[in-house]
């Protein structure tokens, strides 16, 4: 798998999302068996690198993600966790909690990354960064980051981050472009900033761009694949998408592997 390297870290390009795992905004314990048999599909392809939130179900994505690593008897130490407190829990106080709250319901010592989940209008950045910089600082967390925050905030992150901010996770595909449009993409190549993508296939156009079927078909790959090989062989993109259909989780880490040449990225300028 390829991987980013940047402030002794590793982080690999491929990672695995688990938003609708366990529910949406809510748990759905009825789909626990499908969620679970997903995470271990998951786990045994390969993938080490698993991005969550206290959001996803309420916090029954996280008992699901840790459950399922468990189950697998795969060590910690071979993983990159990465949770994300949430917009209304940008507090000193809150931001200390939810992420204690976040590793109870994994059953782990520390997360990889702990990002914020989503900016808030009157939101108090400087509060929220003691808050982060307090966890680095106890073990609980290696690395911060931010997600869904435009070039503003995300300069104002890196300022009140007292080790390097590691991350911004943004909406990114080739349909969607508003994040390499606003700056963000750009600033955080110079700046050794991951810009970690969701959503890298969803959008209904993947299927009918000419250009994903005419590379998929001389490649040998999925347009999906195509898509998701797009975002990885940019500098500093790392990307997560989720799936519960194990073929489709191999042809996603499989992807991980590809890059495309120059000609082949022109081609969707």
């Amino acid at each position: 798998m390829r991987s980013e390297t940047l402030h002794n870290l590793t982080i690999p390009k491929m990672g695995f999302g688990t938003w609708t795992i366990g529910g949406r905004d809510a748990p759905d314990p009825a789909d626990d068996g499908r969620s679970l048999a997903a995470l271990a599909s998951a786990l045994d392809l390969g993938y080490t690198h698993f991005d969550t939130a206290e959001y996803y179900a309420a916090g029954h994505a996280e008992e699901l993600l840790g459950q399922a690593v468990r189950a697998k008897g795969v060590a910690r130490s071979s993983l990159f966790i990465t949770s994300k407190v949430s917009p209304e829990h940008l507090t000193y106080a809150d931001v200390l909690r939810c992420c204690e709250a976040s590793l109870r319901r994994l059953e782990m010592d520390y997360l990889d990354l702990y990002l914020i989940h989503w900016p808030k209008v009157g939101m108090k950045l400087e509060e929220s960064f003691q808050a982060l910089n307090q966890l680095v600082d106890q073990g609980l967390v290696r690395g911060l980051g931010v997600s869904n925050f435009n070039l503003k905030l995300l300069q104002k992150s890196v300022a009140l981050c007292e080790t390097p901010l590691l991350t911004n996770q943004v909406s990114y595909s080739i349909p969607d472009r508003e994040y390499a449009e606003n700056g963000v993409l750009a600033y955080c190549q110079q700046n050794d900033i991951l810009l970690t993508a969701y959503s890298p296939v969803k959008r209904r156009n993947i299927k009918s761009n000419p250009t994903l079927q005419a590379v998929a078909r001389a490649r040998g790959l999925t347009r999906e694949q195509v898509a998701l090989v797009w975002l990885t062989t940019q500098p500093r993109v790392i990307t997560i998408p989720m799936s519960f259909n194990p073929q489709h989780q191999a042809e996603n880490l499989q992807a991980g592997e590809i890059v495309l040449t120059e000609d082949e990225m022109s081609l969707f300028n």
